[in-house]
């Protein structure tokens, strides 16, 4: 009987739920339209400034996504986790930013 009761509600939250698998997916179906359209648009020889900052949505769009989900698996435990999380976002943010200033 257990079983059964498991199993439908497993079921129907599946289907209801926007898990992990799912963001994951999307997400990378975003990007690659982003990505894809950023390589249309440099093979046809547009504007350098447009296809970077598509380029750069396109990235901004997953570190989001990773830094949430990170973020969600480093809330709970001690503070030096949480602390190296906010240091390598820093330098993520820093690795995207700094290029774009300095080209």
């Amino acid at each position: 009987m257990a079983n059964k009761s498991s199993k439908s509600s497993s079921s129907s939250s599946k289907r209801n739920s926007w898990g992990l698998n799912k963001i994951s997916f999307w997400t990378i179906v975003a990007v690659t339209v982003l990505y894809a359209i950023a390589l249309i648009l440099s093979a046809c020889g547009i504007n350098a400034t447009v296809v970077s900052a598509l380029q750069g949505i396109a990235t901004a769009i997953m570190i989001v996504i990773v830094a949430i989900l990170a973020w969600r698996h480093v809330r709970p435990k001690q503070m030096v986790w949480k602390v190296l999380y906010f240091i390598c976002l820093l330098i993520v943010i820093a690795g995207i930013i700094v290029p774009l200033v300095l080209s």
